[in-house]
């Protein structure tokens, strides 16, 4: 009898063991929900392979997280909708993840903030956090603010503020067409590019105010003829994906030799697309210096990240600090529950693979870090884009305190446990 109460035992324990032993194993998983197929495919699927690489290069490749954990990166279609970024949500809330990567469209990054909000109050203890990379809408980290939402990209107003000081420096700009696409990010760049402009230099002439479908138009033609008709000095537009390369197609086509200011004007076939023709008319707001890198860290990556993406480029180095923030919050609370993760992520400092220091503002979950204006040229360049031997070049830099701006109408209603 004492025997078999033994044997049991020893057999609870093995069980025991190796039950922990399976947990210990069990992947860490993070959803990236952007478009994967469509108009905006080629972005989505940038971003997707940005973190895939990243979770691999600093953490399966080392042993993983949290003592052996694998980062394991589940991409989900929204397809650009915010009513199929609602499905695939139920998706990930079927799987149990609990982390969502999504950054491109504020639309449908307002859509998830409402549901993530919504459905973290209906289920306590299966809370899911946003991971928004990219969607710019100062609402988000404003009247919209959660603590289950935090966003590793400048919002539209703190890029304009940088982007508008620059076009007020330029003497030769006394008007100014923009032109968007119609959703809330377009009309918070035409809106606030307005307000700012009348400040800094109210002499300079809105010649055009003009929204247009986002990714339906296959030949803005009618629309840059217009913008050439105006008269206008310089051109400003928040236009990504499909719309921008379009865009940009157009301009160049009808022979239209203006500076031509902008968010999203790199990559993804937008440099090769502006080639030659686009060298010194084009110029982006970004986080990251640009070339020169400032750091070998930062070199070696991209090396890295193109020897095995020779296609593709590292297009949003937000992506990665993100990624490593989140690490660092579960490696410092020793959990994966979102919770704990988002308390140790309020007002988290941060050193990038570009040597600087960023801070996450726990008030509204917004980063701060320094912005930069950037020409497209083939001069200067030690890594370009689109393997086209064109790139960005860093021609003007705000340090992160510099872009500090008060905490804006957000209330955030913060859990209690």
């Amino acid at each position: 009898m004492k025997t078999r109460n033994l044997f049991r035992i020893s057999a609870l324990f093995f069980l025991l063991n190796i039950s922990g032993v399976i947990q210990a194993q069990e992947p860490v998983r993070l959803a990236f929900m952007d478009p994967l197929t469509g108009a905006f495919a080629s972005v989505g699927n940038s971003g997707l392979k940005q973190l895939q690489f990243a979770a691999d290069y600093f953490y399966n490749s080392q042993g993983g997280i949290l003592n052996g954990r694998m980062i394991e990166i589940v991409p989900l279609d929204n397809k650009q909708s915010p009513t199929e970024s609602q499905l695939q949500f139920r998706r990930a809330v079927s799987e149990g993840i609990q982390y969502i990567f999504q950054g491109n469209g504020s639309a449908v990054a307002n859509a998830l903030n409402d549901t993530i909000k919504r459905h973290n109050r209906r289920n306590p203890g299966q809370e899911i956090l946003q991971i928004n990379y990219s969607a710019v809408d100062p609402i988000l980290t404003e009247e919209n603010c959660s603590f289950w939402h935090f966003r590793w990209d400048a919002h539209a107003n703190m890029k304009l503020n940088v982007l508008t000081d620059y076009i007020a420096d330029n003497q030769d700009i006394k008007s100014v067409y923009i032109i968007g696409q119609d959703y809330s990010f377009g009309q918070v760049v035409a809106d606030t590019s307005i307000e700012l402009l009348q400040q800094k230099r109210s002499d300079i002439e809105i010649v055009g105010n003009e929204f247009h479908p986002i990714g339906q138009v296959k030949d803005f033609t009618p629309y840059v003829t217009k913008i050439v008709s105006s008269g206008a000095d310089a051109v400003i537009t928040g236009n990504y994906g499909a719309d921008m390369v379009s865009l940009a197609r157009s301009i160049i086509d009808n022979g239209l030799n203006i500076p031509i200011y902008t968010f999203y004007a790199a990559y993804d076939g937008i440099t090769a697309t502006l080639g030659e023709e686009g060298k010194n008319r084009i110029r982006l707001i970004h986080n990251e210096v640009s070339n020169p890198y400032p750091t070998e860290e930062r070199r070696a990556f991209v090396r890295a990240f193109k020897a095995a993406n020779p296609n593709n480029d590292v297009t949003q180095p937000r992506i990665t600090n993100a990624l490593m923030m989140i690490v660092n919050a579960m490696e410092e609370t020793q959990s994966t529950d979102p919770y704990d993760v988002a308390l140790a992520l309020e007002d988290m400092r941060f050193t990038t693979l570009s040597g600087e220091e960023i801070w996450m503002r726990g008030e509204d979950h917004q980063i701060f870090q320094s912005l930069h204006i950037s020409v497209h040229t083939d001069e200067g360049i030690e890594f370009d884009a689109d393997n086209s031997g064109f790139g960005l070049f860093s021609e003007f830099n705000v340090p992160a305190e510099e872009t500090i701006v008060p905490v804006n109408n957000c209330r955030m209603r913060r859990p209690s446990r």
